[in-house]
């Protein structure tokens, strides 16, 4: 679950994390008025919306007055921002930050998340802010400093000094970033967050530390453990595809190819999409419909697949072990009658009732292509996706 960024300098606030006063409204009036409250300007407004590299699409402007201010929110409140990051569609708006703008003499980087390589919670820093950490990452990777936190100390003050030393601070900026290194893990462990980033801190001209920006998500699988962050999720900012297919008990996860994938199995899901790409494919989403797959749910999951109007093909690839695959061949007997596509399917039924779930679809008239194996189905899914896309 990600979180906007007002909410989460909220959040860094509670901790004691230093962060610019800020104002925010779903009226242009709302912003004009808080505008006032802030002055004298130059202010910095911004669009709430969960995507990054909003500066670059217009979504982040600096300001001079109140009627410019109002200006920027009449542009974009009830718009949608598409940024990089955002998808085609973009992200609709309905909040604006406002905030006195601040002058950096330097940005830098400090964020939090888990270590896969080594499972523990990790502090990242850079003197490379106001990047993106994948574009430091990539371009100059000795720039990103880890400091790994064990589970048993938690953060320990003499780390942060240590980090802030390498990141060239001096005097007071010292105690300062250690304030900020603590808080954003003591922060991390006790909301359960999968990431914190703040981006740019900046020094300012005074010599003080500010966080000017923040990126907070929490594991929506400890969401059970704090229902204050249910009050602060924005549902208009999901896929609706994603959130059908939550509705639905199954996992789904939009990608960039045509190849649509309908498993059960989170492992064989991602092999399905291995051996797609491995034939020259591109799957065009992630699709887990679980061990326990109905037919209803099949259904479900055919039509959340086929809203994206860059399928040219579905490999199905169904392992019958608690499931049973003649009532998946139902489901997508059903599924592909009720839509009405010709988007031609690749199925692969293995396991409880397969012989079953063939004849079904073999008997249904359907532009449906069996396969016997993995790698024969998906490239028949890449062969059909090609044809289909031929027609088109």
């Amino acid at each position: 679950m990600n979180l906007h960024e007002y909410q989460s300098k909220e959040l860094l606030r509670s901790y004691g994390l230093p962060v610019p006063e800020f104002k925010v409204s779903s009226k242009t009036t709302g912003i004009g008025k808080a505008a006032y409250e802030l002055s004298p300007g130059p202010f910095v407004c911004k669009c709430q919306v969960h995507s990054g590299a909003r500066g670059k699409a217009g979504g982040v402007v600096v300001v001079n007055t109140p009627a410019e201010a109002e200006a920027f929110a009449a542009k974009w409140l009830g718009n949608r921002l598409v940024t990089r990051q955002s998808g085609p569609h973009g992200k609709p708006v309905s909040k604006i930050l406002i905030e006195r703008a601040t002058e950096a003499v330097r940005e830098l980087y400090i964020g939090a998340t888990i270590d896969r390589t080594n499972a523990h919670l990790t502090i990242m820093a850079s003197e490379s802010g106001g990047m993106s950490v994948e574009e430091i990452a990539a371009t100059h990777p000795e720039r990103i400093l880890k400091v790994p936190i064990d589970e048993l100390t938690g953060p320990l003050p003499y780390q942060g000094r240590a980090l802030a030393y390498k990141l060239g601070l001096k005097g007071k900026q010292v105690n300062e970033f250690t304030k900020i290194f603590v808080g954003i893990a003591k922060l991390f462990i006790d909301k359960d967050l999968s990431l914190v980033e703040v981006n740019p801190l900046a020094v300012t001209k005074e010599g003080s530390l500010l966080c000017l920006d923040a990126k907070i998500n929490v594991d929506s699988y400890a969401l059970y453990r704090h229902p204050e962050f249910l009050e602060m999720d924005d549902p208009s900012q999901e896929d609706p595809r994603i959130a059908k297919a939550v509705a639905s008990g199954f996992s789904y996860v939009p990608l960039e190819g045509n190849i649509g994938c309908l498993v059960n199995g989170a492992g064989l899901a991602m092999g399905t999409m291995d051996i797609i790409k491995s034939s020259g494919g591109s799957p065009a989403n992630f699709l887990d419909v679980g061990g326990t797959a109905t037919r209803d749910r099949v259904m479900e999951a055919f039509k959340i697949i086929l809203e994206d109007p860059a399928v040219k093909c579905i490999l199905v690839n169904i392992f019958g072990g608690i499931v049973r695959c003649d009532l998946i061949a139902e489901g997508i007997r059903g599924a592909i009658t009720e839509v009405g596509t010709d988007v031609p399917v690749v199925v692969r039924l293995e396991g409880n009732h397969a012989q079953d779930g063939a004849k079904i679809l073999k008997e249904s008239g359907l532009n449906i292509h069996p396969a016997y194996d993995l790698r024969q189905a998906a490239e028949l899914a890449v062969e059909c996706a090609a044809s289909y896309k031929e027609k088109v």
